[in-house]
């Protein structure tokens, strides 16, 4: 009796393991079936850590959403609406969607790039003291603000890629030590030479040098418009064509699949290495111009942003495919910008956004495990099929 209880309690956990896994059992979608998937489960997470501290996670969600200019609020400020709240957003995503590709280039070398937020800073405090002190002309300054970016960040991205090749050293603990560099390095040179005496963070750029035009003034509102937004999605187009479909990116990826056989069919493991992380390196850079003279218009010091840690996040949940990085730094900026509106709506302290972030990035890394079981479980039917045959 208990064998054939215990029979019948195996054939129901089956049962509703295979109902649970049919949304990413088609192995066709599973790039973007298990991202989904893994948001469902952090968010109905998150909404019974809600449910736990007495709160309404509906409520909770809407006023989130509100918060980051996807929902009307009841009432805004002068000069501000949906739509101010919405650029806002986009201003806040800009820099974000540039780490994460960032993070998403080494992932497909078979590289942890953790190093994201010292090559922002890095980037950043460059561009500021050569050009946004400059006073030069903003046809001139913009697109020079840009290119300083991507340079510095390329030379400290490929610093890391050639120790790497070089002397085998790995790149997190080299990323690591550089972000410690970087941040009190730039942290003395701010608080010697360019602190602002006042605000305690290095003295304000010009408006030409800046990424984002601020308070502009459009019928009755004033907007922040992000410059650097369509370079972000253009970016992650050309990024997700030169992956796919040239030689360079394939052989990225090879090396990133198998070392060993990359090497054995004759593609340079070692170029490609350097290679994969001044690409990385770049792209970070774009994100610390794009944040220190864009979203922000100076530099706090010895802070390193969170961005650069929230990147890896994002990265993992668009699966390190650049489009699906579009849209989940789309989410992850949601949460971000949003939780400080559900927090004084909802009564919900700022932290539960956080959890909510970490709840993502744990499912996420989930993802390869997924996909793993849902596998398992198909060849467990097939072999139980070809048994009762």
């Amino acid at each position: 009796m208990s064998k054939r209880n215990d029979t019948q309690k195996e054939k129901f956990i089956q049962k509703v393991g295979r109902v649970l896994a049919w949304p990413i059992s088609h192995e066709k979608w599973q790039s973007i079936s298990i991202p989904l998937y893994s948001i469902l489960l952090s968010y109905i997470a998150a909404a019974i850590v809600i449910l736990l501290i007495g709160k309404n996670p509906l409520q909770a969600f809407f006023n989130l959403l509100q918060g980051a200019g996807i929902m009307p609020k009841p009432s805004y400020a002068a000069y501000k609406s949906i739509f101010t709240d919405f650029l806002s957003l986009l201003n806040a995503m800009t820099p974000l969607v540039f780490a994460s590709l960032a993070v998403a280039v080494a992932f497909k070398a078979g590289l942890f790039n953790i190093g994201v937020s010292g090559q922002m800073l890095f980037s950043g405090f460059l561009a500021t003291i050569i050009v946004g002190y400059s006073g030069l002309d903003a046809m001139i300054a913009k697109p020079l603000v840009l290119i300083i970016g991507i340079a510095a960040g390329a030379l400290m991205g490929g610093l890391v890629g050639w120790l790497k090749y070089k002397f085998n050293i790995n790149e997190v603990v080299s990323t690591i030590m550089l972000n410690y560099i970087t941040q009190y390095v730039v942290s003395f040179f701010i608080q010697m030479y360019y602190i602002d005496p006042v605000s305690r963070q290095s003295r304000y750029i010009t408006e030409e040098s800046r990424l984002t035009l601020v308070n502009v003034e459009m019928g009755n509102l004033k907007m922040d418009i992000p410059l650097g937004f369509i370079l972000a999605i253009i970016v992650a187009i050309l990024l997700k064509f030169v992956m796919d479909k040239t030689v360079l990116g394939y052989e990225i990826k090879t090396v990133g699949t198998n070392r060993n056989a990359a090497k054995y069919a004759g593609m340079n493991v070692g170029k490609n290495t350097v290679l994969a992380m001044v690409l990385s390196g770049g792209l970070a850079g774009l994100a610390g111009v794009t944040y220190y003279l864009g979203y922000f218009a100076s530099i706090q010091p010895k802070v390193l942003s969170s961005i650069g840690f929230d990147s890896i996040a994002v990265s993992l949940l668009g699966n390190s495919n650049p489009i699906g990085v579009i849209f989940s730094s789309f989410l992850i900026s949601v949460i971000n910008q949003g939780n400080t509106y559900m927090s004084s709506m909802a009564g919900i302290r700022q932290e539960i956004a956080s959890v909510i972030v970490g709840l993502i990035l744990l499912f996420s890394a989930c993802g390869a495990y997924l996909k793993y079981k849902v596998s398992r479980m198909k060849e467990k039917d097939a072999e139980r099929k070809e048994g009762q045959e």
